[in-house]
């Protein structure tokens, strides 16, 4: 080990001691999520808790702007050079955190970090069509993938660029426990459970951001999410419900803010484990479930059934799909059909980080059919854990869940929950793996259109997945502070203002 890695492991723990032992600091403006972040290696999880934080502390090569629409970042420009090759221009005058220049170079290290099975990173399926990276000079990088891949730049919005020189000196663990880039947002500690604290980077390259420093909470209970922003000792929280807007619409000092997502409240089927191998089975749980219901008369907050993996902002989105029938008695007959079969344990795997309102209503809607239906909840690192083990045989058989790609293309949805090669999927399914990949394949809309039709089909008639909604982002924030939420759910910091 050289001395320079002894050092920055050294002021690694040193810092997380200190943030342990220490009260919470003043901070000009405070978060309440729901966790605290699983992960602030933004190659290590997208979750929304850990999004929110390290999008501050990350340039991505890419980015979206708030209309939607793709825009420069840590590459001011590009050029499809061919089929396979996309030409990036490495935009000058971006430092990392400690000062040093970022180059094409660490572009090129980031997307082979990603895309290395090695790191395990649970993105892998967003970017793994990409096969080589290559620096041809400072400010130059071609990506190469496997065949024509349309999804490349939509996917690339997720890219975070990290510095080679330090994840190459102080691995992997260290730097998820003191993240360095070039956002406009430095990493200053991080106290486990409680909060992470950024600090504003006056040297930013772009638009600086509004606070000299800021608190992400975690604060797992909603109730105590709205009273802390009622009291003023939050100024945005995230994940509310329609009852928790309820109680804002007519509180002073603060505001209702909200988003229709890309996001899809799902359920997802294990079908490697019995019971849910039979596809009549599967079919018996789709028509247990009242989606109308769920949406109408839980969520109330604008959302909208889904009959597919997609929402209508989604290129793939395939229109007149048929509905997913609700039929209670239809369900009951078949469980009771299968009788042994029908009663095998089934548990759903939910974390806080959902609302436990429709985790309970999944399982009263499973039971009253005649399924054997229980909740497991557990913490949001758990959760993920259990989704992505080796085994698909013993990923959960039965989870809640709500799916971004942050992409907007339908890929980003159905190749990693479906593609048998992903760590989310649980199918294996040699016929659906050829039309997805046929999707990804082609630079052809049309031809896209026509494999995601077939897809829908295909997943509709096996009932590999069921898909429940398209969520609405809801946030309440202080009246002081403006900004608009948008689609993806990035909580870009330096895209705010505060007024007194």
């Amino acid at each position: 080990m050289t001395f320079r890695m002894t050092l920055a492991r050294a002021a690694t723990a040193l810092t997380l001691s200190l943030a342990a032992a220490v009260p919470a600091m003043a901070v000009d403006f405070t978060v309440d999520l729901v966790n605290e972040p699983s992960s602030l290696d933004p190659h290590m999880q997208w979750n929304p808790d850990s999004y929110y934080v390290y999008r501050n502390i990350f340039d991505n090569l890419v980015t979206r702007d708030d209309a939607g629409k793709i825009a420069p970042q840590v590459a001011e420009s590009w050029e499809q050079l061919s089929n396979t090759e996309l030409q990036m221009t490495i935009r000058e005058g971006i430092t990392f955190h400690d000062g040093t220049p970022l180059t094409a170079k660490d572009v090129a290290f980031s997307v082979k970090r990603i895309t290395d099975p090695e790191l395990g990173s649970p993105q892998l399926g967003q970017f793994n069509s990409i096969t080589d990276a290559v620096a041809k000079d400072d400010r130059t990088v071609v990506l190469t993938t496997a065949s024509p891949y349309p999804v490349l730049l939509a996917q690339l919005v997720n890219l975070s660029i990290v510095p080679q020189h330090i994840v190459e000196e102080i691995g992997a663990e260290a730097f998820n426990e003191a993240p360095v880039g070039s956002g406009p947002y430095k990493f200053n500690s991080l106290r486990r459970g409680v909060e992470v604290i950024l600090d504003v980077n006056p040297d930013y390259w772009g638009d600086k951001g509004p606070f000299e420093q800021v608190a992400f909470k975690a604060v797992p209970d909603a109730s105590t999410r709205v009273a802390n922003l009622r009291a003023g000792t939050a100024d945005l929280v995230v994940s509310l419900d329609s009852d928790q807007v309820m109680q804002l619409q007519s509180a002073s000092g603060v505001q209702v803010l909200s988003a229709p997502s890309e996001r899809i409240g799902f359920m997802g089927l294990n079908t490697q484990r019995a019971p849910l191998d039979d596809p009549e089975m599967r079919k018996a749980v789709a028509m247990a479930i009242d989606r109308e219901g769920i949406v109408q008369g839980i969520l109330g907050g604008g959302e909208q059934v889904l009959d597919q993996m997609a929402t209508p902002a989604h290129f793939g989105y395939v229109p007149d799909v048929a509905p997913i029938p609700y039929d209670p008695e239809a369900a009951r007959k078949i469980v009771e059909a299968k009788g042994e079969a029908g009663q095998e344990p089934m548990i759903i795997k939910t974390s806080p980080v959902f609302d436990q309102r429709i985790v309970q209503a999944l399982q009263q809607m499973l039971s009253d059919v005649g399924f054997n239906a229980s909740i497991d909840m557990v913490d949001m690192a758990t959760y993920l854990g259990d989704s992505r083990q080796e085994d698909r045989s013993k990923r959960p058989i039965l989870g809640f869940g709500r799916w971004s790609c942050a992409c907007q293309d339908v890929d980003g949805v159905i190749f990693p929950l479906l593609h048998s090669t992903s760590s989310w999927s649980r199918v294996d399914d040699p016929e659906l793996d050829a039309m997805l990949e046929e999707a990804r394949g082609t630079l052809d809309e049309g031809q896209r259109m026509d494999a995601y039709a077939r897809i829908q089909d295909r997943v509709a008639e096996q009932r590999y997945i069921l898909p429940l909604y398209q969520a609405v982002a809801l946030y309440g924030a202080s009246d002081k502070l403006e900004w608009t939420p948008t689609a993806n759910e990035s909580l870009f910091l330096n895209r705010m203002t505060w007024s007194e």
